[in-house]
């Protein structure tokens, strides 16, 4: 069966190629991501997917088979802006095709792998692997601004609660079970304004923070974590300050933190180490966990706390071994087993909700966000035998025998 899948795949590959220039040719930045939504709904049309449902928050979900194993393939929709153009030898949203590699934002962050899970979804309906297994193709929105908020929505509001999600970021279709949480922070320090030119009159905010800048520098020299997916890091990402004028004492000033999170790590513990700076204690400056309430192109907002927890999944789980099965039985070898660098939607799957992921996709994702960002074709047609057979290996289907 291994055999008639993968030949179903390269028989799809021009397909799978439209597909995705289609898609990247569609601009979907976070919250605007109708035109590329509808897109996909028809090709799970033309897939002849047994069920397609757009969700109050604008995710889509394509059903294919009714078993009782619920499964789920992820992908999401939206995509970065990109940025300065002058940095792009080629038009971002033309997908072009060069030398078996498509070209364009979104190709391997992650439009390429929504339109191999699409196709992976066709060939288990081409050549009629439906057992007992229900699979949902998830095209989920908003990620880049709030990673995992789509599938806290899915999984708390649509109540569709999978026995295991596949994220499909890219992986180099390497398998990948975790990768480090993150959480955003802002430290405000608080003066008093005077004009400029007598500044001893007032308390100068910036100064204030000087210091607690330098030693969230120190901090990060000093943050711990296990071998596998790292030590925690921390930066500041912007700096800000008010005064009435620009000749006048700065009466406030903010720093904004991008924390990444260790195995070890919890947003507590986090949010204690800065409160443990002896700067900001000095200066009792006010230390914030924020918040994400931005409405999605269908008008509803779902609140949350930037906080996006670490998850991995064991070396011996189950779930994993399948992931590997399924490679090795398709391709001939073994996979390499690692993890993301970057945070993806498994925070919310298995991160918030326990609910085992593993990680497949096509693409590298050291070409995610850049002007160079690419997925070969290749990729693409080994990774939608890799979502078709999948579901069969992971329910232990005597067809896989």
């Amino acid at each position: 069966m291994f055999a008639q899948i993968l030949k179903a795949a390269q028989k799809n590959e021009a397909q799978v190629v439209q597909f995705l220039r289609d898609l990247i040719g569609i601009k979907s930045m976070s919250s605007q991501e109708e035109q590329v939504i509808n897109r996909i709904k028809e090709e799970m049309e033309k897939c002849e997917f047994d069920e397609i449902t757009i969700d109050p928050m604008g995710n889509i979900l394509g059903r294919v088979g009714k078993g009782k194993h619920i499964i789920a393939l992820d992908a999401h929709v939206d995509t970065v802006d990109v940025g300065n153009i002058a940095n792009w030898a080629i038009d971002p949203f033309k997908g072009a095709q060069k030398d078996g590699v498509i070209y364009g934002r979104g190709a391997c962050d992650m439009k390429g792998a929504l339109a191999s899970i699409v196709y992976g979804g066709k060939i288990i309906k081409q050549l009629r692997l439906e057992d007992d297994f229900t699979l949902y193709i998830v095209g989920s929105v908003q990620e880049e601004d709030c990673d995992g908020l789509c599938w806290q929505y899915i999984i708390n509001e649509d109540k569709l609660q999978p026995e295991v999600v596949v994220i499909t970021e890219p992986t180099n279709l390497a398998v990948y079970r975790g990768h480090r949480g993150r959480m955003e922070m802002e430290v405000r320090t608080k003066g008093i304004s005077c004009h400029g030119s007598a500044p001893e009159r007032g308390v100068n905010a910036i100064y204030k923070i000087a210091p607690i800048i330098q030693d969230v520098e120190k901090l990060n020299e000093k943050l711990t974590g296990e071998p596998f997916l790292g030590k925690g890091t921390v930066t500041i990402s912007e700096v800000r300050s008010t005064s009435p004028s620009l000749c006048a004492v700065a009466d406030s000033s903010t720093i904004h933190l991008d924390r990444r999170l260790a195995a070890t790590d919890t947003l507590e513990s986090a949010v204690k180490e800065i409160q443990g700076l002896p700067s900001a204690k000095s200066v009792e400056a006010e230390i914030d966990v924020l918040d994400y309430a931005v409405p999605s192109w269908r008008g509803l907002t779902y609140p949350t706390k930037k906080y996006y927890p670490t998850w991995l999944l064991s070396e011996n789980h189950p779930v994993l071994s399948s992931g590997v099965r399924t490679f090795e039985g398709l391709f001939g070898e073994k996979p390499q087993v690692s993890r993301w660098v970057f945070s993806t939607n498994g925070v919310a799957v298995m991160g918030m909700n326990k609910i085992p992921c593993i990680g497949f996709g096509p693409g590298n994702e050291i070409y995610a966000h850049m002007a160079t960002e690419q997925v070969p074709i290749e990729q693409l047609v080994k990774a939608s035998a890799w979502y078709a057979a999948f579901p069969l290996i992971h329910i232990g289907s005597d067809r896989m025998s």
